[in-house]
């Protein structure tokens, strides 16, 4: 079969209609799914057919949505979640359990960073974060035996850094263990991790894949190539029997293509119940098939806006990693040649007052705290997601208290410099 290109495969992949079927997906709104005999049932119950017998384990309009996003991303298998968090939440519980150990770029998304530090280390997981600039002695320090992961995210949201993928999927690779990859803000359309060596890439689905801040939801992505069974003893979930399916072995089982994603599914989602609703999956599939489109006009948007910010008298520095005075400008150009993302942060000189004042005068950014959809959203932390700290406290955080971050959207570029502009004036 002909290898489509990504524009092709955000319309046709996942879901192919036969003569006189529905054009687009079918909602399959229904908890239950009727079968003739019980056999036919306990096969399913056994995992040794294919179907469906109860949505919160899965469902056709989901999977079918779930296949397309495999196939952008080069993936042998996917499942979509409620949200991200529940993802990359799944995408480790999945390998790790009380005892083990995972490696973690610091620079991540402060709810995925709370589920590592806080929640999950209550479960018994510990967490060593790395600065993802740090040496190669550095990152290699942070192994352990019992380390059982390495996690970072493509451009981290909201520090704007680039992971050097291939570096840290050679260091995982070198201890035994997979690259899970957060790609949320490449969508898979800018980057595409698993080509760059990442064993499994996660995907907050809520921001550019849905792309109109409708629905929220999440997908996991196995890359089909880590061998489990050559490391067997690190991953007894995968490579021994479970007894709560009859003593089936993901591994040899399924293989190297079906055993992650399968056992997520069985066990996870069987037990946690991130269910994501047919509804949502239909509205997210909707978004995908728009999604190469979006990306460029986001991507052409915030780098027209990140040269005007850096050329303004009244802007004290901008971070975008399409930037050439930007420290991550040569990985962007690696990883996102094709654009990283359209979220922008930058700081307003007067700091934090002068910040509340540009806030006060944006008419066409929203003062919201989503990103990358297709409003431009705009957001100043520290009077509000991080208003609890000091400007010594901001600082120390990473968001100091003159930081704006501006998620751009798909409006014209002209009036959103406009709006930009007439905002900084009042400064």
């Amino acid at each position: 079969m002909k290898k489509h290109n990504i524009e092709t495969i955000c319309i046709h992949g996942g879901y192919a209609p036969g003569n006189g079927d529905s054009r687009q997906l079918p909602i399959y709104q229904s908890t239950t799914f009727k079968y003739d005999t019980s056999a036919e049932m306990g096969k399913l119950f056994d995992l040794a057919s294919n179907g469906y017998m109860y949505s919160r384990l899965a469902n056709p309009t989901c999977d079918a949505v779930a296949a397309k996003i495999a196939a952008l991303e080069g993936g042998s298998a996917a499942m979509l979640t409620s949200s991200g968090q529940a993802a990359n939440f799944y995408s480790v519980f999945n390998i790790a359990g009380c005892g083990d150990h995972i490696v973690s770029s610091a620079t991540i998304y402060g709810g995925t960073f709370n589920l590592f530090a806080v929640t999950m280390a209550k479960m018994g997981i510990e967490f060593t974060f790395v600065n993802p600039d740090c040496s190669d002695e550095e990152l290699e320090a942070a192994f352990r035996p019992n380390t059982k992961a390495v996690f970072g995210e493509t451009i981290a949201n909201p520090a704007l850094s680039v992971l050097d993928i291939e570096r840290f999927a050679k260091a995982a690779h070198s201890h035994g263990v997979p690259l899970i990859v957060d790609n949320t803000f490449a969508a898979a359309v800018n980057c595409r991790p698993i080509e760059w060596g990442a064993d499994i890439v996660t995907h907050s689905t809520t921001k550019y894949m849905e792309g109109h801040a409708a629905t929220i939801g999440g997908c996991i992505v196995d890359s089909g190539n880590f061998d489990w069974m050559a490391h067997a003893d690190k991953f007894p979930g995968l490579t021994t029997p479970d007894d709560s399916y009859h003593g089936v072995v993901y591994a040899k089982d399924f293989g190297l293509g079906g055993a992650f994603i399968t056992k997520c599914v069985a066990q996870l989602m069987r037990d946690f119940g991130s269910t994501p609703a047919p509804q949502n999956a239909f509205l997210l599939n909707l978004g995908l098939e728009s999604l190469p489109v979006r990306m460029q006009r986001h991507c052409e948007n915030a780098q027209k806006m990140a040269e005007f910010l850096e050329a303004h008298d009244k802007v004290a520095w901008v971070n975008y990693p399409g930037l050439p005075s930007n420290k991550y400008y040569a990985l962007a150009q690696k990883y996102l040649p094709k654009g990283s993302c359209g979220v922008i942060s930058f700081g307003v000189k007067g700091g934090r007052s002068a910040a509340e004042e540009f806030m006060a005068h944006m008419t066409l950014g929203n003062i919201e705290t989503h990103v990358a959809d297709s409003h431009t959203c705009c957001l100043h932390p520290a009077s509000s997601t991080h208003r609890q700290m000091s400007d010594e406290q901001l600082t120390a955080a990473g968001v100091p208290g003159d930081m704006i971050r501006l998620s751009i959207g798909l409006e014209n570029i002209e009036d959103l410099i406009e709006d930009v502009a007439g905002a900084l004036e009042h400064i």
